[in-house]
């Protein structure tokens, strides 16, 4: 998966997602982990909510709407 080069909500924050094969849980938790390890731990509900309101690849689009991921 390439860098996210869009606009990105936490562009310091970054995920490594290769190795995740696919299970929805560990992305969200590998982004949520990210997000309280940046000092962001305050929005992880939000993310969570909106990662969850569609299916995998809307998770995935939501991911890297929201941290830059690899």
């Amino acid at each position: 998966m390439a860098e996210n080069t869009g606009a990105v909500r936490y562009p310091e924050v970054h995920v490594k997602l290769v190795g995740t094969d696919g299970n929805a849980f560990a992305v969200m938790g590998a982004v949520a982990r990210a997000l309280r390890g940046a000092g962001h731990g305050d929005v992880t509900e939000e993310f969570y909510a909106e990662a969850t309101s569609g299916d995998y690849d809307h998770l995935l689009a939501t991911a890297m709407r929201w941290v830059n991921v690899s």
